[in-house]
C-alpha cells in the first residue's frame, strides 16, 4: 500500500515561508484538492487547469507581491548573466504534482474500503489505474522503453516487407518488388536508430540518485534531486530558453528535477537541470533545505546529509535503495567491531 499522503494537506506543510509564499500555496492548494473530486468525473483537463493554476499562479503571486530575494549568486560565478529560472519547469513540477496525486488517490481508496464504502473504493480504484497507466506511458517514454517497442515493431514489419518482396520477385513483378526493397532500407535505417536509442537509455548511467543533495555549478543554490530523465524531456521551446545545445554534452545527457531550496529563491521551486551543471558536495551537508514538497517525497535526512526517498519515488524510477557507508571511526567510537 502507499503512503499515505492527502493534496491538501500540502498546505500545513508551509507556513508563511518566504515573501508571503505560504499563503499563496494554501489558497492554490485548496482550490486544487476543491477540484480533485470534481477532476474525476470531468476528466483530465480540469486537472491539468489546477496543476497549471497551482504552479504559474503561486510565481505569479509571488511577484505582484514585489518580495525582493537576496540572490546575488545569479550574478555571480560562470552564469556570465543567466537567470536561474531559465531552468524552472513548469512540466517538472507537474509530474510532481501528480505523482501526489497518485499517492492520494491510493490513499483514499484504502479509507473507502476501511469503511466498507465499496463502490466509492472501485470508482476510486478506477481513477488510479487511469493515472498509474497514463504514468507507466510517461516513464516506459522517457526511459526508451516506447523506443525498444518500435524497435521490434519496425522488425517485425521487417520479416512481412522481405517476405513480400520475395513474392513479388517470384511472381515478376519487379516494379513492386523494388518499391518494397526501398521501403526495406529505410524501414532498416529507422530500425537500427530505434534500436540505438533504447540500448543508451537502458545503459545510461547517472552521477546523482534521489534525495542526494546537490550545488548548481553555476547559480550556486542548493537543491535535493526528487527526479530524473536519460536525457532532456523538455519541450524544444523550454530547451532553447535555457541553451540546452549550448551546453557541453548537450541535450543528451541525463537530466534532474530537483527542488530548491526556498530560502535562496521562493520563486524557482522546481529546476530541471543537466547533469552537467550539478556539483555534489564536498563535505556532508546536514543543514536542512527548505521545500514545500520534502515532507511528502523523503522519509528524513540520514547520517550523510542526503534525503531518504519514500518507496513510491524509488518505484517510481526503479532506484534501489541507497544505504550510506558505515564509517569505520564510528564503528570503533561506537566499541564495536
Amino acid at each position: 500500500m502507499m503512503q499515505g499522503v492527502s493534496v491538501s494537506t500540502l498546505a500545513t506543510l508551509v507556513n508563511g515561508g518566504t515573501c508571503g509564499a505560504g499563503s499563496l500555496l494554501r489558497s492554490d492548494l485548496k482550490l486544487l484538492n476543491k477540484t480533485y473530486v470534481s477532476s474525476l468525473v470531468d476528466g483530465p483537463s480540469l486537472w491539468r487547469q489546477s496543476l497549471l493554476r497551482l504552479y504559474s499562479g503561486s510565481s505569479n503571486g509571488i511577484r505582484r507581491r514585489k518580495c525582493t530575494v537576496k540572490a546575488t549568486w545569479l550574478f555571480k560565478g560562470d552564469g556570465k548573466g543567466m537567470d536561474a529560472n531559465v531552468e524552472r519547469s513548469e512540466a517538472a513540477n507537474e509530474d510532481i504534482i501528480i505523482f501526489f496525486f497518485q499517492l492520494d488517490l491510493a490513499t483514499r481508496v484504502q479509507c473507502a474500503l476501511n469503511m466498507e464504502q465499496y463502490e466509492v473504493a472501485q470508482q476510486l480504484r478506477n481513477k488510479l489505474t487511469e493515472v498509474e497507466t497514463e504514468i507507466v506511458k510517461q516513464q516506459e517514454a522517457k526511459r526508451g522503453s516506447s523506443s525498444k517497442s518500435e524497435a521490434q515493431d519496425k522488425g517485425i514489419t521487417l520479416l512481412r516487407l522481405r517476405a513480400d518482396m520475395e513474392k513479388a520477385i517470384e511472381e515478376e513483378n519487379y516494379t513492386v518488388a523494388a518499391e518494397l526493397r526501398d521501403k526495406i532500407s529505410k524501414l532498416e535505417a529507422d530500425s537500427l536508430a530505434a534500436s540505438a536509442k533504447a540500448l543508451a537509455y537502458e545503459k545510461v548511467q547517472y552521477a546523482f540518485r534521489l534525495g542526494q543533495k546537490v550545488r548548481h555549478k553555476l547559480f550556486g543554490y542548493r537543491a535535493v534531486i526528487c527526479g530524473m530523465d536519460p536525457v532532456c524531456c523538455e519541450s524544444s521551446s523550454w530547451m532553447e530558453l535555457a541553451n540546452v545545445d549550448k551546453l557541453l554534452r548537450g541535450p543528451t545527457q541525463p537530466f534532474y528535477q530537483v527542488l530548491v531550496d526556498v530560502r535562496a529563491d521562493p520563486n524557482l521551486l522546481v529546476a530541471y537541470v543537466p547533469e552537467e551543471n550539478l556539483l555534489t558536495n564536498e563535505q556532508p551537508d546536514l543543514d536542512r533545505l527548505d521545500h514545500p514538497y520534502i515532507s511528502f517525497l523523503f522519509y528524513g535526512m540520514d547520517s550523510a546529509g542526503d534525503y531518504i526517498p519514500i518507496k513510491q519515488l524509488r518505484e517510481k524510477y526503479n532506484k534501489p535503495r541507497h544505504e550510506v557507508p558505515v564509517d569505520p571511526k564510528d564503528e570503533d567510537d561506537d566499541g564495536t567491531v
